[in-house]
C-alpha cells in the first residue's frame, strides 16, 4: 500500500499543533504587512495581526511559490510514497491552479486537489482524506471523492465592518459609506467559486436570522438525502468574533437540533484582510467518513 502524505494549507482553520496530532502537513499561508513577510501562525499570530489591521497596515495576500512547494514536496518524497495536496479553492486564489501546474514536474506523486473549499469546509475535506487514507484508499479514490463532492457545500458570512472589503475594491466607495453611516451588514455568499451578495441586514441579529434561515431552507431541499441520513456537517467561523460566535452556535442549535455541529473557528489572516473584524460565517458540508 502506497505511503501517502496529506498536505493542506492554514486557509482550512488547521493550527500547526493540531497538524502534527494528525500527521500531516499545514503550509502557512504567506502575505505582506508594509511590504514584510509573514506567515500564518509561525511569524505573526492573530492578535498581532488585527493590532496591524487596525492601524491601517498594507496588508497584501501572498501564495507559496514554487520553489517553496517543490523544497517542500522533494523533502516529504524522501519518507512517502505520494503526496495529496489539498489547497484553498481555485476560485478564491491561484495556489491551487499554480501547484497543479508545479506537480506535473514530479510524475505522478504528487496530486493537487481542487474540490472547492476554504476554512472549515476545506478542513473537513482534510479530515475525510484522512480517514480514507486509514481505510487504505488510493490517492486518486481520495481526489476524486472530495472533488465529485465539492458542490455539496454552502457558506454564508455576514461582516463586522465595510472598511476592509470597500478598501480591497470589492464594493463600491459611495455604498461602502452609506452602508457604514447606516450601519447596514452585508451577507455574502459562497460556494467555493467566490464569494458574491446574498442579502443586506440593519443588525447583526438579523444577519444570523436570516443565514440561519437560508442554511435550514438548503438542508431541507437541496441537500435533503444527506441531511436525512445525517451527513450534513455545520460550522462557524468568525474574525475575532468570539463571543458572538458562541452565541451562534446555541441559535444554531436551536434552529436546527438535527445536525452535527463541528467547530468554532477563526478564519485565516489571508481571509480576515480582505474583511476585517468582527466578521461570522456559518457554513455546511457533506461528511460521509468522520
Amino acid at each position: 500500500m502506497s505511503k501517502i502524505k496529506i498536505i493542506t494549507d492554514s486557509n482550512s482553520g488547521i493550527l500547526q499543533s493540531e497538524a502534527e496530532q494528525l500527521n500531516i502537513t499545514v503550509i502557512p499561508m504567506p502575505f505582506t504587512i508594509n511590504n514584510e513577510e509573514f506567515l500564518e501562525e509561525i511569524t505573526i499570530d492573530q492578535n498581532k495581526f488585527y493590532e496591524y489591521l487596525k492601524t491601517d497596515a498594507d496588508v497584501k495576500t501572498s501564495q507559496p511559490s514554487q520553489y517553496y512547494l517543490e523544497n517542500l514536496w522533494n523533502e516529504i518524497l524522501k519518507n512517502y510514497d505520494e503526496i495529496l495536496y489539498i489547497p484553498m479553492s481555485s476560485g478564491l486564489s491561484a495556489t491551487c491552479s499554480n501547484a497543479i501546474r508545479y506537480a506535473e514536474n514530479f510524475k505522478g506523486k504528487v496530486t493537487v486537489v481542487d474540490n472547492k473549499r476554504i476554512s472549515v469546509t476545506q478542513k473537513e475535506s482534510v479530515l475525510e482524506a484522512i480517514e480514507l487514507c486509514k481505510q487504505g484508499k488510493s490517492v486518486k479514490d481520495i481526489k476524486d471523492y472530495l472533488e465529485n463532492t465539492k458542490a455539496k457545500n454552502s457558506i454564508y458570512i455576514t461582516l463586522g465592518t465595510l472598511k476592509y472589503i470597500k478598501k480591497g475594491g470589492r464594493i463600491n466607495p459611495a455604498v461602502a459609506t452609506i452602508g457604514s453611516l447606516l450601519k447596514v451588514k452585508p451577507i455574502l455568499c459562497s460556494r467555493g467559486e467566490k464569494f458574491d451578495k446574498f442579502s443586506m441586514s440593519m443588525s447583526l441579529s438579523q444577519a444570523k436570522k436570516k443565514m440561519i434561515e437560508k442554511i435550514k431552507s438548503e438542508l431541507e431541499n437541496e441537500f435533503q438525502e444527506e441531511y436525512k441520513q445525517g451527513k450534513m456537517v455545520i460550522s462557524v467561523a468568525h474574525t475575532q468574533n468570539e463571543t458572538e460566535a458562541l452565541k451562534f452556535k446555541d441559535e444554531i442549535l436551536e434552529a436546527i437540533p438535527n445536525i452535527r455541529f463541528k467547530f468554532i473557528d477563526p478564519l485565516s489572516l489571508s481571509v480576515a484582510c480582505h474583511i476585517g473584524p468582527g466578521a461570522l460565517a456559518i457554513a455546511i458540508c457533506v461528511n460521509n467518513y468522520c
